[in-house]
């Protein structure tokens, strides 16, 4: 007897994406063959379809820089996209200000010129001009989940490229078995660098093997257009199976290192935030539970899921990591 086993990030019909939403993606799931098992997480139409891109709305020499045309399929979110307006007026960015409505005072941030340095424990150090980047590494699109630990969660379809593919430029050494980001600190247009009570610049670290992993995702924009300041722009880190405040905005400089990286929020307060910070219903915040989370744009309050349903993916990168405090 054949026994259907959901998959992590499988929902109910009801739940799933609306493709018409954005951009008219359904015409795009239909062309392929796999618009109802996509839409019901099915697994053999889905693994057996070959991703074709979408056609692009104008020629590529005519997009803005950040703009992706190729939809990614292996990761279906299983749940309908937030409202754009939600997703990019609703942002922590406390190098703004600690309340959430920064967008505005975001747009001050220069998006031109930009550049991101690849250095430390590598063989092709470079500081890379962002322009250059985008040239040189091919765009896709992906539809992510994305939970902040403050509970509560968007579904956003970003573009940009994997972390490895960066990673792959600079040729880390052996004994690289970290890496750290560094993101921008402007006290010019970022006012809540005043604030002498956080250590910055805001600072973030992943294992090489979690960047290596394909989840990992470096953002350039967001709903088909350039990632906006308020969201990161315009290069920042997407990692949708750890809570939100790993996926670091507006990168600046990326180092390979030896050393477990002490970041931002862990040496502020070590008891409520770690290194880890992989998404688990079960582990709460001390000061809240993460049980459940809200959905911008909706409210809806819907159950969360262990690695954000991303665990097929990811939880191999975990086994055997004992004496540790996993998830926060």
């Amino acid at each position: 007897m054949l026994i259907a086993r959901r998959r992590d990030w499988a929902l109910p019909e009801s739940q799933v994406t609306d493709e018409a939403v954005y951009h008219n993606r359904r015409a795009l799931l239909k062309a392929l063959g796999v618009g109802g098992a996509l839409a019901l997480g099915g697994g053999k139409a889905l693994a057996a379809a070959k991703p074709t891109p979408a056609k692009p709305a104008a020629t590529p020499a005519a997009l803005p820089p950040g703009v992706s045309t190729n939809l990614n399929l292996r990761y279906p979110a299983g749940r309908a996209l937030t409202a754009e307006k939600a997703a990019t007026t609703y942002n922590n960015y406390y190098e703004i200000a600690t309340d959430k409505d920064i967008w505005q005072a975001a747009q001050a941030i220069p998006q031109r010129p930009w550049s991101i340095e690849l250095a430390g424990l590598c063989n092709q150090p470079k500081s890379w001009a962002i322009d250059d980047l985008l040239k040189k590494i091919p765009l896709e699109e992906r539809i992510y989940r994305h939970r902040c630990v403050e509970a509560w969660a968007m579904t956003v379809p970003w573009s940009g490229f994997p972390l490895s593919k960066l990673l792959d430029l600079a040729d880390p050494k052996p004994e690289a078995a970290y890496v750290r980001f560094t993101t921008l600190a402007n006290p010019k247009v970022m006012p809540g660098l005043s604030d002498p009570t956080f250590p910055w610049p805001y600072l973030e670290g992943l294992t090489m093997a979690e960047a290596r992993n394909d989840l990992a995702f470096i953002g350039t924009g967001m709903y088909g257009k350039p990632m906006p300041p308020q969201d990161g722009g315009p290069i920042r880190l997407i990692t949708p199976w750890k809570y939100g405040f790993k996926s670091a905005k507006a990168l600046v400089k990326i180092e390979f290192v030896k050393k477990r990286p002490m970041n931002f929020w862990q040496a502020i307060n070590p008891d409520e935030y770690g290194f880890w910070a992989n998404v688990n219903p079960d582990v709460p915040h001390p000061r809240w539970s993460q049980k459940t989370e809200r959905l911008l744009g909706t409210g809806e309050i819907v159950p969360t899921r262990i690695f954000n349903g991303y665990g097929s993916f990811v939880a191999s990168l975990y086994a055997g990591i004992k004496n540790q405090p996993l998830f926060m």
